[in-house]
């Protein structure tokens, strides 16, 4: 295991809390993505969320964060989009639609899978395509909190850099993890996991403000959700861990355009985050939930280290 992340005293915590992030990933890649986000940011639960800027429903997205803007609860990252996994609905970048960058498949959207992307990508159209999406969602009104990445598609040693730089440049923290021992690692390869982890001292002297695990409920299962969330939460070590759930309403269109097995887990999100009963359940663990708003302040150039 690591040693203790010295973000925790930052946040006038212990060495010994453990912390989570409730993350609503893929804001704006449905309309019921959306809806779903509008309901939970009242209930309280959720303390995180990012958005997909290349989708159809991002606009009105940035017009509900304006709308909202000094909400307590409203933390939107920006989801740095550069797959689309699905066959019946699909996207590509905002900056071109030109084969030689590497970005798009030959049927001119976004690549299927993370690895054509970290094989292909033009790192100047990839640089150019993730600062365009950054800044498409602060012109329309996004107070940004974060960046992550889609299917962590920039979480591997030729991409990482980039999504440093662009971290750093626009002053937010961007999903990184510090512990070896993190059950995120199982996505990575063995390989590639150590290039990564070799990295955690750089970025620790560079002030980012690090994460220590990542869980996401799995999206192949929607039996007892409540259950799924409440056994990770118990599992819990110390650090800050990464709670990533993807909140969506019912409809058509989801069920069109993703997998029977893929949107019953979305759908269950949504549910168990309107459940009082769940989140008493979660309050009863005694685990402190944060967002990225409190992690944004340590940032360089925002007064952090």
């Amino acid at each position: 295991m690591s040693s203790p992340n010295p973000i925790l005293i930052k946040l006038g915590l212990s060495d010994n809390d453990r912390v989570v992030i409730f993350h609503a990933d893929d804001i704006g890649n449905f309309q019921g993505s959306l809806d779903a986000y509008r309901d939970l940011v009242d209930v309280g639960l959720l303390s995180s969320a990012s958005t997909m800027v290349p989708c159809p429903w991002f606009p009105a997205t940035a017009e509900f964060c304006r709308t909202h803007a000094g909400h307590p609860n409203l933390d939107m990252g920006v989801h740095l989009t550069l797959t689309s996994e699905w066959d019946a609905y699909r996207w590509g970048p905002v900056t071109t639609s030109d084969p030689a960058t590497g970005l798009v498949d030959d049927e001119g959207y976004f690549h299927r899978t993370s690895a054509a992307v970290q094989q292909q990508a033009d790192l100047q159209a990839l640089r150019a395509e993730l600062r365009a999406q950054i800044e498409r969602a602060r012109t329309a009104g996004i107070d940004i909190t974060h960046i992550d990445s889609h299917m962590f598609t920039l979480i591997h040693p030729r991409l990482v850099d980039t999504y440093i730089d662009l971290a750093l440049e626009f002053h937010v923290p961007p999903f990184l993890l510090r512990d070896r021992e993190s059950a995120a690692f199982e996505y990575f390869s063995p390989a590639v996991a150590d290039q990564l982890l070799d990295c955690v001292p750089a970025w620790e002297e560079q002030g980012l403000p690090l994460l220590d695990d990542a869980a996401v409920l799995p999206l192949n299962n929607a039996q007892d959700r409540a259950g799924q969330l409440l056994a990770k939460l118990n599992s819990l070590k110390p650090g800050i861990t990464y709670l990533v759930v993807h909140p969506t309403k019912d409809t058509p269109g989801l069920r069109e355009a993703v997998s029977d097995q893929d949107w019953p887990c979305r759908v269950a999100d949504y549910e168990i985050f309107l459940d009082t009963a769940v989140r008493d359940a979660v309050r009863e663990t005694g685990v402190h939930v944060i967002g990225w708003r409190a992690l944004r302040e340590l940032m360089p150039g925002r007064g952090g280290a």
